[in-house]
């Protein structure tokens, strides 16, 4: 990495982020404490400190009080990477997202289905299942879940492009889920959440493809409706 004109802190985090994948450590691991970074690194544990705080708030690392710093399962992605936090009109922006989703899922998931692994299938079908457990109870798990199980799809395409572009699709279930949803959909979406998954776990790419065309296809259609009926 070009270092030149870097404040040495700043060369150390990227040195620590280079040690990450020399070690291929990955989200949850935990680094070296302190002590034994510094070390490693041969700098002072104060440098070290100012280059895991740097990270810290890049979403790099994330330091646990009392268990030590673990790799971020942000992925040095920015919680609001695209600026949406400042677009006032929310159903607009929803609409819009909705048209990248309705381009990439249905891809995103026939990638699923030809290179998920048995680990990466069980995982999306634990999330699917424990969605159906929370509809009814607890919505902000299940919309927490929604998230993770569509996540879970990116990752498993084996697109590591795709898997970083996650926030432009997590943003817009958080807004579509939040406040444009209602019974009939839900009840849809988990039979469609089911096709889905089936679809991958036959590593039939084909209906993947089809099962999530339709998932968004329904949910946009919801959106339209929604918005014509507050314009009435």
């Amino acid at each position: 990495m070009g270092n030149i004109g870097k404040k040495l802190p700043e060369q150390v985090a990227d040195t620590i982020i280079e040690y990450i994948h020399e070690h291929d450590l990955q989200v949850g691991d935990r680094l070296p404490n302190e002590y034994d970074l510094a070390k490693e690194l041969n700098v002072g544990r104060s440098t070290i400190r100012e280059a895991v705080r740097s990270l810290a708030s890049r979403n790099v690392l994330e330091v646990r009080q009392g268990a030590g710093t673990f790799i971020s399962k942000k992925r040095g992605i920015a919680d609001d990477p695209l600026g949406f936090g400042l677009v006032k009109d929310t159903l607009k922006l929803t609409k819009d997202l909705f048209e990248i989703r309705y381009i990439l899922e249905p891809r995103v998931a026939a990638l699923a289905a030809t290179n998920a692994t048995d680990e990466e299938i069980q995982a999306i079908d634990q999330v699917r299942l424990a969605i159906e457990e929370a509809m009814d109870t607890d919505t902000q798990l299940q919309l927490n879940l929604d998230v993770e199980f569509h996540s879970l799809i990116a990752k498993a395409s084996n697109n590591v492009a795709m898997h970083h572009l996650i926030p432009v699709i997590n943003e817009s279930m958080f807004l579509y889920n939040d406040r444009y949803t209602n019974q009939r959909v839900k009840e849809e979406t988990l039979l469609l959440h089911r096709e889905i998954v089936e679809a991958i776990k036959k590593h039939d790419s084909n209906a993947a493809f089809d099962a999530m065309t339709v998932h968004m296809a329904y949910n946009r259609m919801n959106l339209n409706q929604f918005e014509r009926s507050e314009n009435e």
